[in-house]
């Protein structure tokens, strides 16, 4: 009896084997299957638009916009204006520059400080025309921030704006123009009214 007995564990066990061995090998072939079949059914029901853009999908390319952010249609001439209220050495590294309306441009302003003292300073932009002001967007920009520079202390920073594609067709150029002062400095006295 003892022999049947163990005929019979060594064939459960053989199933067992044969079983688990299957289950391995179509849990493997699910998982390797999952990627596809998470790309087409997101495709079908339009879900993860981020990267549909960079699918293959068969009958998506109809369906997938092109980027109409930018006008290509035209260019606009963007002018760099720098002055200084005070003794900073203040200047664009480029006095112009040509973009399509909502192309992203970056330009580099340089920055010195010509006294023998730490001096702190912002400054304030200003447009032209008039009515580009609404459509100058920028993203980064010094003007937001108060910097401070050690006597002699040079530093560079970025203007980061894009032109929004609605702004009016008539203007073709457009002036930055920047003014760069101290900020908590001395003061000088107000004049006096006696001469």
């Amino acid at each position: 009896m003892p022999t049947t007995f163990k005929g019979r564990l060594q064939r459960a066990n053989a199933d067992m084997v044969f079983k688990l061995l299957v289950i391995t090998g179509v849990m493997f072939g699910f998982g390797y299957a999952m990627v596809p079949l998470y790309q087409h059914i997101c495709a079908a029901l339009g879900i993860n638009v981020l990267s549909l853009s960079e699918q293959k999908v068969p009958g998506m390319a109809s369906r997938v916009q092109a980027n109409t952010q930018v006008d290509t249609s035209r260019t606009i001439t963007i002018e760099f204006d720098a002055n200084a209220r005070g003794p900073w050495d203040f200047k664009p590294e480029k006095r112009s520059v040509t973009a399509h309306p909502g192309e992203m441009v970056t330009v580099m302003y340089e920055f010195r400080n010509m006294q023998d003292r730490t001096m702190s300073a912002q400054a304030i932009p200003s447009y032209a025309p008039k009515q580009a002001t609404a459509h100058f967007n920028k993203l980064e920009c010094f003007c937001f921030n108060e910097y401070t520079l050690a006597p002699g202390e040079s530093r560079a920073w970025p203007v980061v704006f894009v032109v929004d594609p609605r702004l009016p067709k008539d203007v073709t150029t457009i002036t930055l123009s920047y003014t760069f002062f101290e900020v908590g400095g001395k003061v000088p006295p107000a004049p006096s009214g006696r001469t």
